[in-house]
Formats: C-alpha cells, sequence, structure tokens
C-alpha cells in the first residue's frame, strides 16, 4: 500500500463491495461512512441512495479510480 498522503488508508476493494452489495439491497451509503464521509452517507441511507443514481455514480468512480474519501484523499489501492 502506498504511504503517499494523497492515498486514502481505505480500501479500494472493501469500499466497492459495500457501494455494489448495498445499491443491490435497496440501502446505500455505507460506502460513504466507511470513507469518512458521514453526512452524505447518512443521506444515502435514508433516500436509498438518492433512489439509486447517486449510488451508481459512486460505484462508477469508484471502479474509475476518482472516488475519494473525507479528506479528498483517492480511494485507490485495491
Amino acid at each position: 500500500m502506498s504511504t503517499s498522503s494523497t492515498v486514502s488508508p481505505r480500501s479500494r476493494t472493501v469500499t466497492l463491495i459495500l457501494a455494489c452489495l448495498l445499491f443491490f439491497t435497496g440501502f446505500g451509503g455505507i460506502h460513504r461512512i466507511y470513507t469518512g464521509k458521514l453526512i452524505s452517507g447518512i443521506i444515502q441511507l435514508f433516500t436509498c441512495g438518492l433512489l439509486g443514481i447517486w449510488q451508481l455514480i459512486d460505484i462508477i468512480r469508484i471502479i474509475c479510480g476518482t472516488y475519494t474519501d473525507a479528506q479528498d484523499r483517492s480511494v485507490s489501492e485495491w
């Protein structure tokens, strides 16, 4: 794992698994809570990932490697 301050210590694999599993069960936001984005995670949780749209955008961003944590560090390490 990289020690750079621009790379999040959070796992991209875990983030993707949380986002995908919860996307298919109708819940969203747990991946955001995992990466430190508490407020937006709670909003997603109570809105079912904003009806799945916000959740799907996050999944695409995680796969592409552009998703960031609460400190704006890249969640890029698999």
